[in-house]
């Protein structure tokens, strides 16, 4: 075990550095940089920069640096924690990012808690009581929030909470608790603030995840050692919980290291929505800007997130079924 975790760890910084410089490369594509977007925006506002103080601009920033050499200029100086400064609001990248970080790790791993809490249970239930009335009303209702899509939801959420429920929306906090310290009446508003972005968030996934258990339940139940338990008097909770699901729950489990880096990403228009300091919406106005250096470090990071997210699945899987072997 610890030599398959010594080579999936090398394996994934070499892979990140692969990441990080096709990342870099494709950001750049485009023609001109950021620097040039805020003279040009300066310029049509009617302002002006002289020659010197441009030229002295590009000079500190390195836009007319070799593509090579602004790469290693920002690799080296990542591997000391130094990612490099944004050049939409000449702040740190690190502070940019690690101001949202938190938020978008605690509402994806939520919505994922949310999803594997749901979808097991009534994946199972289903698949054990096929072709009975539950069973249509949840294949319905799974076909439903798999066909919403998520900034509708939010939409139609965020007025029902307004008009029907007069709570709070936009945002993390109330003005009046924006600065206070943390408290349980803090707690319960920040949680009436971001439940939506919860519930949107774990729908979709939900939903499939959900058929997904019941296909398997349903053909593992259908295999001969399910029949043998039967045939030795065990319990059929026994069978159902300790046999059947424990080998149906495999793609789940695989699921498990695309679906958090999707979650973190697939909250952008979410975000957008609730007015959410989240990373998704942060990613995007950086591709937009071509920010490089906090587009390429966002970019890492979910890299970074999707290769843990695999290992821990494999590990996972390994855990749940003695038969796969780690070689």
């Amino acid at each position: 075990m610890l030599n398959f975790i010594a080579r999936r760890l090398v394996n994934m910084f070499f892979l990140l550095i692969v990441v990080s410089f096709v990342g870099f490369w494709i950001i750049q594509l485009p023609p001109g940089s950021i620097l040039d977007v805020q003279i040009q925006r300066l310029r049509m506002q009617g302002g002006n920069l002289p020659e010197s103080m441009i030229q002295a601009l590009r000079d500190r920033y390195g836009v007319d640096d070799p593509f090579y050499v602004q790469y290693w200029k920002w690799i080296s100086r990542s591997f000391q924690g130094d990612f490099g400064t944004s050049f939409e609001t000449d702040q740190k990248v690190a502070e940019r990012i690690y101001n949202r970080l938190g938020i978008s790790f605690g509402l994806s791993l939520t919505a994922l808690l949310f999803t594997w809490l749901v979808a097991i249970p009534i994946g199972v239930y289903s698949a054990t009581h096929r072709y009975t009335w539950p069973d249509y009303l949840i294949t319905f209702v799974q076909f439903l929030g798999l066909s919403i899509p998520g900034f509708l939801l939010a939409l139609i959420l965020l007025i029902m909470a307004s008009r029907l429920w007069d709570q709070p929306i936009g945002g993390l906090f109330s003005p009046q608790y924006a600065d206070a310290p943390w408290s349980l009446a803090k707690l319960w508003d920040f949680i009436r603030h971001v439940w939506i972005a919860i519930v949107v968030l774990a729908i979709g996934a939900t939903a499939g995840l959900t058929r997904v258990m019941r296909a398997n339940l349903l053909d593992v139940l259908n295999m001969q050692y399910i029949q043998t338990a039967r045939a030795k008097g065990l319990k059929e909770s026994t069978v159902i919980w300790k046999h059947a699901v424990r080998n149906a729950i495999h793609p789940l489990v695989m699921s498990l290291g695309t679906l958090l880096p999707a979650l973190v990403v697939g909250e952008t228009l979410i975000a957008i929505i609730l007015s959410l300091p989240t990373i998704g919406p942060l990613y995007l106005d950086a591709l937009r800007s071509q920010d490089m250096y906090l587009a390429g470090t966002i970019l890492v990071m979910l890299s970074a997130l999707l290769l843990v997210g695999n290992l821990i699945a494999d590990l996972l899987l390994a855990w749940v079924d003695p038969r796969v072997r780690l070689e």
